[in-house]
């Protein structure tokens, strides 16, 4: 056979019987088209002035619009739930705490499997957890918050955003860390929550720094007793971590991160991680999350993985010990 009638045959057959041929072509440059972020929360909130931030300078970096889309609801299972299932090809992302992911696989209500169906991409910030009382509490420090309870086992209430939210896994903690009896009050949310407090429906009450919050302790409405940060915050010096007042394991602050579908690329995880921590480290966006007392991290995917496990089993553990159940 010549050589050119091999040209011509080889030439005429389909692509389908020559498997070489296809996994020949080079693969589709990323990103191509429009990136999805997804944010787990209602539009306006901090994080979602955080994720918009982030969006602006992944569009920047990456030279292809990010589109924000809000998914709110169910402490931000919904709009992780939609990441879980969307296409493991670098065009859909989460911004979210990690909540869904460590909390709600353990009360049975997760439509996902945290750890078969999503990817941790990169941590994005800490938002250090408050514990504050109102002025129906007489004590103004911690250790009198706990000699009260000590008193009058049950009688000192502790209002949270809802059952088996962070404020009550924090809750059960020092409980059972300092032995002590305290009434949790849970809200289906933040909003009324803070507008009982300002009243005095309870005497103390767990909620993430923010500038409003900040504003009614500035005003003395309500007095810090507590953080749950790594470290106190600049704006309160004075006021120490639970891992200082010997509460490590009720030290909890709300972390937030990006994620994608699992199955996404490695190379395409490895850019966005690089991408985000380049983002993080840029003035505008530092200032822009210390101006709501929430903290930077950043860090490699795997170092994330590490420390969402950790808190998922600590998590387990208070929740199996306390009999938490969902109503």
């Amino acid at each position: 056979m010549t050589d050119s009638l091999r040209r011509r045959l080889l030439a005429a057959l389909p692509l389908t019987l020559l498997p070489w041929a296809a996994s020949a072509q080079p693969a589709a440059p990323w990103p191509a088209r429009p990136i999805r972020m997804v944010v787990a929360y209602p539009a306006g909130g901090v994080s979602d002035v955080v994720a918009r931030a982030l969006g602006e300078k992944l569009a920047q970096s990456l030279g292809t619009p990010v589109v924000v889309e809000n998914k709110a609801g169910a402490g931000g299972t919904i709009g992780m739930d939609a990441v879980a299932k969307a296409a493991p090809d670098g065009y859909t992302l989460g911004f979210s705490a990690i909540s869904p992911l460590v909390l709600n696989p353990h009360l049975g209500k997760s439509p996902f499997d945290p750890e078969r169906d999503i990817a941790p991409v990169a941590s994005v910030m800490y938002s250090p957890v408050l514990l504050l009382g109102t002025q129906a509490l007489q004590a103004r420090d911690f250790q009198g918050l706990l000699a009260g309870a000590r008193a009058h086992p049950g009688q000192v209430r502790w209002a949270t955003s809802g059952l088996a939210s962070l404020g009550h896994i924090m809750l059960e903690h020092i409980m059972q860390g300092a032995g002590v009896q305290i009434t949790h009050v849970p809200y289906k949310g933040g909003g009324q929550q803070l507008n009982d407090a300002l009243s005095g429906q309870f005497e103390v009450l767990s909620t993430n720094a923010g500038p409003a919050v900040m504003q009614h302790i500035q005003a003395g409405k309500l007095h810090p007793l507590a953080v749950g940060a790594p470290r106190r915050l600049e704006s309160l010096p004075d006021v120490p971590t639970l891992q200082e007042l010997k509460l490590p394991a009720a030290n909890l602050n709300s972390v937030f991160g990006i994620f994608a579908p699992a199955g996404t690329p490695a190379p395409i995880l490895e850019r966005l991680n690089a991408e985000i921590n380049r983002a993080l480290a840029q003035p505008d966006v530092k200032a822009r999350l210390e101006a709501s007392d929430n903290v930077p991290t950043g860090g490699t995917a795997a170092q994330f993985q590490r420390q969402i496990a950790a808190e998922s089993e600590s998590n387990a553990r208070i929740i199996r010990a306390a009999g938490i159940r969902l109503n």
